[in-house]
Formats: structure tokens, sequence, C-alpha cells
């Protein structure tokens, strides 16, 4: 009953929360369920000391997108970015601004005492890598999936975690996606008939996205 009562204290206080419904073919998956996307509102001041400092290392297409999205949360402010393909890094001041540091090697991102967290998200072979050092280096982390390249290294990133007492979260938001909620539901109940086989892509290898899944 008390585990009740917080909970309808919790949606009460949500405030100017908005329903979203994608278009396209996720809200053919979504309608019939009703399913709803809830946008806590920021409605309180925000202070000199809220102000996030953050870098992006690899900027490819999540770098773009997660420092994208980053920037949608107030006082956050993208002040370095490091690649090692130039086109990147004068895309970066293109988009974001001419002020934007750029560098090669993120070290050099790391050394600086204005930065207060990172976005990883180059080639899986880094993530360990760059992850320990900037957690070493006093910086949180924000790294993209998968935390490690091999099994192996993820203990050393834990046990970092552990020592820094820095904060590092891992991108693997798209398993929570409603799309495969409703798959797993098709499936169960039968709808879609006896299924024998699943032959899915994922390409990425330029700018667009192209999905494909195919059954039997």
């Amino acid at each position: 009953m008390k585990s009740q009562t917080s909970r309808r204290k919790f949606i009460k206080s949500i405030g100017g929360t908005a329903v979203i419904l994608s278009a396209g073919p996720l809200s053919a998956f979504a309608s019939n369920d009703k399913l709803e996307e809830h946008i806590i509102a920021y409605d309180r001041n925000f202070t000199a000391n809220d102000q996030i400092r953050i870098a992006t290392i690899g900027m490819g297409i999540m770098g773009n997108a997660d420092s994208d999205s980053a920037l949608k949360v107030p006082r956050v402010e993208l002040v370095a970015a490091c690649d090692l393909y130039s086109g990147r890094l004068e895309r970066v001041k293109e988009k974001y601004g001419k002020d934007i540091y750029t560098t090669r090697d993120y070290r050099e991102i790391l050394n600086r005492k204005d930065i207060d967290a990172v976005l990883i998200a180059t080639s899986d072979n880094w993530h360990a890598r760059i992850s320990i050092d900037a957690m070493n280096a006093g910086k949180s982390v924000y790294c993209e999936k998968p935390m490690v390249h091999k099994l192996n290294e993820g203990m050393n990133v834990i046990a970092t975690s552990e020592k820094t007492k820095k904060t590092m979260q891992v991108g693997s938001q798209r398993v929570s996606s409603i799309v495969y909620r409703k798959a797993k539901e098709l499936y169960k109940t039968g709808i879609i008939g006896q299924l024998n086989c699943i032959e899915a892509s994922f390409d990425r290898q330029d700018s667009s996205s192209i999905y494909c899944l195919e059954y039997m």
C-alpha cells in the first residue's frame, strides 16, 4: 500500500509531460497498446554549478547522435571533440560552433580540467582503454555499447569505476525499445505462426541506417 501511494505521488508530481507516439512503422506497433513516453519537464532553477561541460571522442554517426541528445539537457555544453578524420573535425565546427576544441588525440581532451564528462563513440576496440583513462582523469563517462571489445577487459573497467567513484553509463537503451517488446508479444501469442528462422541485418556504413528483418 505504501509503495502504491508513493507511485501515485510520483505520477502526480510530473509536470509538463508530453505523450509521444512515433510516426511510421513504430506507431503501428504501439497504437493498440497505448504505450506512452513521458518527458519530465525541467522546472527547477539552474546555477553556475549545474553547468556540465562535455567532450565527445569519436564523431561518427553515434558520436553526433549522442552529442545532439546530450545538448538537449539544460546547462550541458559541448566544448571539445576528438576524431582521427579531418573532415569530421571540420564538420564539428560547422555544426556545433567554431570555438569547439578539436583534436586527433583523445588524451588532450582528458588533460583538460574544464571537461566534466566524455562521450565515447569510437570503434569497439578503444572503449575499455579510453573509459579507464577517462575515469582515472576524473571524468564521468558515457560509453557506447559494447562496453568492451573482449570479455576479459570488463573487470578492469568495473574496477576503475569503483576505485574512482566516477559515473559510467553504457549506451544499451535500444534493448528497451517497444519494438522488441512487441516482437516478443507477437512470437508468444503465435500471431506470426510457427517461427523457424530469423535473418536480420543492421547496415550503417553511411549516414543513413538500413534495417532488414526476414522471418520464415
